[in-house]
């Protein structure tokens, strides 16, 4: 699933995709749709580091449309999709399926980056890396959960796949 447009409160949202700390790429097409929002540089920046992001860059990166105020969301997305809805729907359909052509992920991209997400899934390092943040509290109510790109960052390098001399 992806949505269409994106709106996020200025004060509260925190986009993030923390799948490369837990030692995998994203999968489910996140890698090419974000490059396709962001273009290269910002997708890389925001996938490899893992880290959280206020809605300052989100908005600058191409990641949500718009920032709006905290007390704002609510009234910008009803007046949004009101008047929306007030165009030709055929109109709406085909302007949503033109740009998703233009801009989706092919369906072939979609099956390789599955390959590979569930490729470093059972062979990689996200089960140790899962099974350390486990015993820190992950699932739980605790810092660990709660502050995950730090937990996350803080997480021994993982050597396993390095040469040995």
């Amino acid at each position: 699933m992806w949505i269409d447009v994106r709106f996020a409160s200025r004060e509260h949202a925190v986009p993030g995709r923390p799948e490369v700390g837990f030692g995998a790429p994203p999968g489910a097409g996140g890698v090419q749709r974000l490059a396709r929002l962001m273009g290269a540089g910002h997708a890389l920046e925001v996938l490899l580091s893992a880290d959280d992001y206020d809605a300052e860059p989100a908005e600058r990166y191409g990641w949500i449309n718009r920032a709006v105020p905290d007390d704002e969301p609510d009234a910008v997305v009803d007046r949004f999709g009101h008047r929306v809805a007030r165009f030709p729907a055929d109109a709406v359909v085909a302007t949503k399926a033109s740009v998703a052509h233009a801009t989706a992920p092919s369906d072939d991209e979609l099956r390789a980056a599955a390959v590979v997400f569930q490729h470093f899934v059972r062979e990689g390092a996200v089960g140790r890396r899962t099974a350390l943040l486990m015993e820190r509290g992950l699932q739980t109510r605790g810092r660990t959960e709660l502050d995950l790109v730090e937990s996350l960052a803080a997480l021994p390098p993982d050597r396993s796949h390095d040469e040995v001399s």
